[in-house]
């Protein structure tokens, strides 16, 4: 079966079809992951997004599904360059088709991931549709791209939140709020290594938070723009008041979030960083470690007196991490959780720790 994929700028790719026989919309971007397909397709940062894998051949150890971030599938569509139809591992489940089928996900390959993805770095990610819809007309596909709002346009946060609280009991004394911006389960993980977690909706009030008499917060990774004005409102607010009341964590849209409240500004990266060799250096020890990531915005390196940037990207320069000159504050762009990806900065959890520790003494 065919599929098709548009693009703003008017280009229009023919492809084979795999996954749900349905069309969607969102903004292409690129992951250069060689593996971590079934991690990468439920990380809740890929809501509103359709997820390309440069990597050519995509796959072939089939899906596990216990190395899930969420508990369903978050970009709207996939796109590959070759799609493996039978894969082998001991521990596979399903196929990739099977997985975003079951998810009512469509999926293109075949089709060029070189190009488009030269394209992106040229240009700039761009509004797109993937369409397995065999009735689908490609030139309306197009205009349909073209007239679309962008999707940072939409509160994607409160898409992938929780609910209400949630609590995961952890082997420690230590007692965390985690507010949920679309947080994956292995942050959740490596929290519990310190102790219990509370996890909370995005909107919950730092009043609500200070209830649950926690050592430290910690503000998750998530979707869209940090400054959308719903997300100012709520949690950027919720944050401000409590950085000087808690040791407070943020990673990657939680880092964003935590700049905001702290007086600095975020912008829109031209395509943003997606994958696991990103690397960083500490602008203190010049210790430099590769690093996951999975970002389009970034903090402005013009920050207000009593922040800093802590480390950089040693690829483009921008902010990986900034820090505060008398609050207990740890704030990275970067995954520490990594998975997948290299374990390179896993100790900052401990570093969290310590912050808490610290804050009791």
């Amino acid at each position: 079966m065919k599929a098709l994929l548009a693009l703003e700028d008017g280009t229009l790719l023919r492809g084979e079809a795999f996954g749900s026989k349905t069309t969607a919309f969102g903004e292409i971007v690129f992951n250069t992951n060689m593996t971590g397909y079934c991690e990468a397709l439920t990380d809740p940062s890929y809501k509103g997004q359709i997820l390309m894998m440069t990597y050519p051949l995509i796959g072939n150890y089939g899906v596990q599904p216990e190395t899930s971030e969420s508990d369903r599938i978050q970009p709207s569509a996939f796109v590959v360059r070759e799609l493996c139809r039978f894969p082998y591992n001991v521990d596979s489940k399903m196929k990739v088709s099977q997985f975003i089928k079951s998810n009512d996900i469509p999926g293109i390959s075949d089709v060029d991931t070189r190009m488009l993805t030269i394209k992106i770095r040229k240009h700039g990610t761009l509004k797109a549709a993937v369409s397995t819809d065999p009735d689908r007309n490609p030139d309306e596909l197009v205009e349909e791209v073209i007239s679309m709002p962008h999707p940072t346009e939409t509160n994607l946060v409160s898409m992938v939140s929780c609910q209400k609280p949630r609590l995961h009991d952890g082997n420690n004394g230590k007692r965390i709020v985690l507010i949920d911006c679309g947080v994956k389960n292995n942050i959740i993980n490596n929290c519990l290594r310190i102790g219990q977690v509370m996890q909370v909706p995005y909107d919950t009030t730092a009043e609500e938070i200070l209830d649950f008499e926690p050592d430290g917060v910690l503000v998750s990774n998530g979707p869209g723009d940090p400054a959308h004005p719903e997300i100012m409102e709520t949690t950027v607010e919720t944050v401000r008041r409590l950085s000087e009341e808690i040791p407070l964590m943020g990673i990657c849209l939680g880092h964003q979030i935590l700049s905001l409240a702290l007086g600095a500004e975020t912008y829109k990266l031209k395509f943003g960083h997606r994958g696991g060799n990103q690397p960083v250096k500490n602008l203190t020890t010049g210790l430099a470690y590769i690093t996951s990531q999975n970002h389009g915005f970034a903090v402005k390196p013009e920050l207000p007196e009593d922040l800093e940037v802590a480390e950089i990207n040693l690829n483009d320069g921008t902010v990986e991490s900034i820090k505060h000159k008398s609050l207990p504050i740890l704030s990275v762009q970067y995954h520490p959780e990594a998975s997948p990806g290299p374990h390179d900065a896993n100790h900052l959890f401990r570093q969290f720790e310590i912050l808490m520790e610290a804050s009791h003494a």
